[in-house]
């Protein structure tokens, strides 16, 4: 094409003055690029979420010249705040990318350049944040729209100014919290993953708190026009729908989780959609919801245009792991005696690949129900069964023993050893226990939010993998006993040390980057923005609005030093659930088995990518992936370091992957696993990259996290000089 236009300029030059040429030719070439600027149109790519790009002028013999070409420098985060985590990935439309950042404004820019075309402000300057993986583009004729939720709020803008539609929800806006169980005033759903269009449609998920009294995570269908709600799919059954004799008879009037906050896939043509959908809460304990619990962690599939139920298969039975499906199935082909067969592929957070017939949700590869042990916790019924598949083999490590355990010293060998000696531990669904039980690979194990990138021209699938084994410390809690005369301020200790400490630490250092220090939050964030947080959460923190209902004082007076004139607590409420249910909870829940000095408790490696072929079922290879220098032995491989980004891959066989601690950027041989070019980025990209042409070049884009110098973080393009 670009040939043509070569000579077409010619032509022209020669014949016509220079100023019409030009003209003729800027015609030519915004023609071209717009059809060319649709190739990672939506969020992972496409509806099918593939994260597979058909382009190869970055190829394996010229990757090696990549260079940055523009960098969009964020600017809306305060001096001084803490780096910004971004998990944006852009998609591109007609020259535009369209991206949010860690702050969650929404910004367009010049996918050429990386100039600044127009922002959005979802939060009208209040404080803001929370995670945002992207946005979502529809169209009808002239009608170019964003759709983009900033906090509960979904919002319909313009695509060319930025601004709110004001025909669409009441002023450009529709609130997320109308629609669901319990009144919207009181309650806070916050989407995390990008909706996805079908026809007039956004089908949407949402991100619902974790703990007693979360809300059930209904998907819904809105109108792309108008805002208004035209479908919703129960994810926890009502009374005459299938998968309600799962449950307690009255379950679906105080249970929740079980919700889509990863994203979904779309089969445009069968007119599917196909669900990722997480655990029910309270994620570790479930004497109030004894039954397999459906749809909790199953994969299921819709009909698009009514939310109308067509199959479902459940991958975890009565969660006690936290185990959600943590990102959206992966539409995919694969061959079957010489036949094509569109396929669901699912990757899950305990290191497994499910692979169903798309149509009717058969497995294409043998899966067992295999006994696993039972629980020893008052009032809990672990579900006796669950399921295995044969093929392909698991990805993360399901099973460690005493040799798996590192020796930094000899101190914290004897440590780790003695904490492993102490716990139950019976393999892979060895569920929670007041004794302590060991999870591996984890609730930050295996497969995260990133996904997987499907080649369509081999059928391979390429995962990251995290091996990172936590402990599960359950303990019975009775919040009206532990308050009674204590202080407001003891109150808000009492908080911190049974839902905070595990992730922020007993003196508040937190766990950088993943979780915050608290020292010093009054220099930093007013009390009005921090309970706002607490209440709504954010990132890997889920909203605690039930645990801190009628004791906001306290937290704020604990978090914020306010230990002085704090008067005692009269009554204490908790989050609700089963009338009269005994509530347990994991104090160490999303923590690091670790040794006294920080080191991780599991030799390496620690995070790989894997290259699986379903077709076959077998793998073609398995690298780590990333690599801390301090802790790596002499003369051995690189670590691997866990990372919740995905990969891509394009046709010109290559994959690329970010959201390492070491900041790096790395292409990858599709075929063999070698690193062909890394960069070093100014800060950790916790976020999927993309590709896409513009204007005859071919470009690499990713958000960047923030750094000391520049807590917004950024967005960095990349193509061949």
């Amino acid at each position: 094409m670009f040939e043509f236009l070569h000579y077409a300029l010619r032509f022209f030059q020669k014949n016509i003055s220079l100023a019409l040429a030009a003209a003729a030719f800027a015609v030519l070439v915004a023609y071209q690029t717009q059809d060319e600027d649709r190739t990672w149109a939506i969020y992972k790519a496409d509806a099918e979420s593939t994260s597979y790009a058909p382009l190869s002028q970055i190829n394996t013999t010229n990757v090696h010249q990549l260079q940055p070409t523009w960098t969009f420098t964020l600017n809306d985060m305060k001096a001084g705040s803490r780096a910004g985590n971004s998990e944006c990935n852009p998609i591109i439309i007609d020259g535009v990318m369209y991206a949010t950042s860690a702050k969650h404004l929404v910004y367009a820019v010049d996918a050429g350049t990386g100039r600044q075309i127009w922002a959005f402000d979802p939060f009208e300057g209040a404080e803001g944040g929370g995670v945002s993986r992207g946005v979502t583009y529809w169209e009808n004729g002239d009608d170019k729209r964003i759709l983009v939720t900033g906090g509960d709020v979904l919002f319909a803008l313009n695509a060319q100014t930025g601004q709110p539609i004001p025909t669409f929800g009441r002023d450009g806006k529709v609130s997320m919290n109308v629609g669901l169980r319990d009144d919207p005033e009181t309650i806070s759903v916050i989407p995390t993953s990008p909706g996805i269009v079908y026809k007039d449609l956004l089908i949407m998920g949402a991100e619902v708190s974790e703990l007693y009294g979360a809300q059930p995570g209904y998907i819904r269908a809105y109108n792309c026009v108008t805002g208004k709600l035209e479908w919703t799919f129960h994810t926890i059954p009502l009374p005459g729908e299938p998968g309600y004799e799962t449950w307690p008879k009255d379950a679906y009037k105080y249970a929740g989780g079980v919700n889509d906050w990863a994203g979904m896939s779309l089969d445009v043509k069968r007119g599917i959609v196909f669900l990722a959908l997480g655990s029910p809460s309270y994620d570790f304990y479930g004497a109030d919801r004894k039954g397999s619990n459906l749809y909790g962690n199953s994969v299921v599939a819709l009909h698009a245009a009514t939310g109308k139920y067509i199959w479902h298969y459940q991958l975890v039975h009565h969660d006690l792991w936290d185990y959600d499906l943590p990102a959206p199935p992966n539409l995919v082909t694969v061959q079957r005696a010489g036949n094509n067969v569109d396929a669901v592929a699912q990757v899950t957070k305990h290191g497994f690949v499910f692979v169903f017939n798309r149509e009717t949700g058969e497995p294409l590869f043998p899966i067992e129900e295999r006994k696993v042990p039972a629980s020893n916790i008052p009032g809990e019924e672990a579900w006796p069964t669950q399921p295995f598949p044969l093929k392909p083999k698991p990805f993360a490590r399901q099973w460690m023993t005493e040799e798996d355990l590192t020796h930094y010293s000899d101190a914290g060998r004897d440590s780790i050893v003695k904490k492993f000696r102490s716990m139950r531990y019976e393999g892979l669904f060895t569920p929670p226990d007041l004794k302590g039980t060991l999870m591996l690979p984890g609730t930050r194990g295996g497969a995260e939010w990133g996904g997987a990138a499907y080649d369509p021209t081999t059928s391979v699938l390429f995962v990251k993998s995290n091996d990172s084994p936590e402990i599960q410390s359950m303990k019975k809690v009775d919040a009206e006993k532990e308050a009674k005369d204590q202080t407001i301020f003891e109150q808000g200790k009492t908080i911190y040390m049974t839902y905070c400490v595990a992730c922020h630490g007993k003196d508040k250092n937190g766990d950088e980057p993943n979780y915050p220090s608290l020292v010093g939050l009054k220099n930093r964030m007013t009390r009005e923005a921090a309970l706002d947080k607490i209440k709504k959460g954010g990132g890997k923190m889920p909203a605690f609005a039930s645990v801190v209902k009628g004791k906001e004082k306290g937290i704020i007076a604990f978090l914020y030093e306010r230990e002085q004139n704090s008067s005692k607590v009269t009554k204490m409420e908790t989050g609700q659930t089963k009338a009269g249910a005994e509530k347990y909870l994991n104090l160490t829940a999303y923590g690091h088995f670790r040794d006294p000095d920080g080191n991780p408790a599991l030799r390496p490696p620690w995070g790989t990518l894997n290259a699986i072929n379903l077709t076959t079922g077998e793998y073609e290879w398995q690298i780590p992936l990333g690599n801390n220098e301090r802790l790596q032995a002499k003369d051995s491989p690189e670590t691997g370091q866990e990372g919740s980004a995905g990969p891509i891959v394009t046709a010109g066989g290559l994959i690329f992957i970010s959201g390492t601690n070491d900041k790096k950027l790395r292409a990858i041989d599709k075929q063999t696993g070698k690193v062909l070019w890394q960069t070093l980025l100014p800060g950790v990209a916790n976020a999927t990259a993309c590709t896409y042409m513009h204007r005859g070049k071919q470009y690499v884009a990713l958000s960047v996290g923030g750094n000391k110098e520049n807590p917004s973080g950024s967005i960095m393009a990349f193509k061949l000089p």
